[in-house]
């Protein structure tokens, strides 16, 4: 049902819109591990809907007058979206359950992404399995059935619940594959779900959290993944189907060149040190190079030359640098440094590294005062 009419029962202001209850909705309550639906009831705009001790809240961004007869309008692609995730999650935490003994103890269902949690650890060819099973349900195109047991019935029947239920339990039942209490929508057979694809598997609290996309949330992760797949390959003029092993070389061939840029990087810090003077303090200004070159070079003055020194890498208007003394503790130069230059960093008595904005002529003016 994607709309529906009814009647206005209450239409009270809060500090930002409206809160609406109706003598009947469609409208799903935030609930389950699922949002609201959103969309529009007459003219006003449903931007939440919450249940509470029974009644359903509708929040809005307009009133609605008591006793108006109002017609119902639910986002029905969104709601659809959230149909085919949530029957989704069902047929996996079915498979897996049955499969592995394992329960889902968490599942949230956002805008964007699907999470499920199970107290038990899958290796990436189980995962695969239960993906390649969830599917296969999907083909099989088995009606989704809802009942409403009583007690009796209850006491009998297996089924998943991750929750003490008080009163009447809903129950959602996906022959051959999962019997769960659940409050959501679902489709009504599950080939309308399209495709269940697990996209991502983390180690969590002593289990596992799956991310997963169905339907056309898949369809769209597919596209933006292909997008990218497509980029890359024109970009590094590779065959998508060998990006992967590319870039494995590439990776190497980067790794070779790192190690020929630091053994150069080396020789010209040792030229720079050879040149200075010993015994005084130093300061060295290096155009181009990173963090670790700048410690490599400080501490490689330290040790043939002098008692302190201070490497700057950058060009004028913004440097980095790393200042080390085998004497002196250096937190307060640092600290002069930032307060003079609007600069940042800090570190331990023997070493500072930090970032300041300024010229090299200012800094070695600054440098010559201490």
């Amino acid at each position: 049902m994607s709309t529906f009419t009814a009647k206005v029962e209450s239409c009270m202001p809060l500090k930002e819109g409206y809160q609406i209850v109706l003598d009947r909705t469609a409208f799903f309550p935030e609930g389950g591990g699922q949002g609201a639906d959103t969309g529009m009831i007459s003219s006003v705009r449903v931007l939440d809907v919450q249940e509470k001790d029974g009644i359903i809240f509708h929040f809005t961004d307009a009133p609605l007058k008591m006793g108006q007869e109002v017609e119902g309008s639910i986002d029905w692609e969104k709601r659809f979206s959230k149909m085919q995730q949530h029957t989704g999650e069902h047929i996996v935490s079915g498979i897996v359950h049955s499969r592995f003994g394992y329960n889902n103890v968490g599942f949230h269902l956002g805008e964007e992404n699907v999470t499920l949690d199970f107290n038990g650890v899958l290796t990436t060819e189980e995962l695969r399995e239960v993906e390649y099973a969830a599917n296969e349900a999907v083909a099989a195109n088995v009606d989704v059935l809802v009942s409403y047991p009583d007690d009796k019935e209850l006491e009998t029947l297996k089924y998943r619940s991750k929750i003490e239920i008080e009163g009447q339990t809903r129950i959602v039942t996906i022959p051959g594959y999962d019997v769960c209490a659940c409050c959501a929508p679902h489709v009504r057979r599950t080939g309308e779900i399209g495709i269940i694809k697990l996209v991502q598997m983390q180690k969590y609290k002593g289990g596992v959290r799956i991310a997963m996309k169905c339907g056309f949330r898949a369809l769209e992760d597919y596209n933006k993944k292909e997008t990218t797949v497509k980029a890359l390959s024109a970009l590094l003029s590779a065959k998508e189907e060998e990006l992967t092993d590319f870039v494995e070389r590439l990776k190497e061939e980067i790794f070779e060149l790192k190690g020929k840029i630091l053994g150069l990087n080396q020789k010209i810090f040792q030229s720079k040190v050879e040149k200075l003077e010993d015994g005084c303090d130093k300061v060295i200004f290096f155009e181009d190079t990173d963090a670790v070159g700048m410690r490599n070079l400080m501490n490689l003055a330290l040790e043939k030359k002098g008692k302190m020194c201070a490497v700057f890498s950058g060009k004028d208007g913004e440097y980095k640098y790393v200042i080390g003394s085998k004497e002196k503790d250096v937190r307060q130069i640092a600290n002069n440094l930032n307060e003079m230059f609007q600069g940042r960093g800090g570190g331990k008595p023997d070493m500072v590294q930090g970032s300041l904005k300024g010229t090299k002529e200012q800094i070695e003016k600054m440098w010559d005062k201490l």
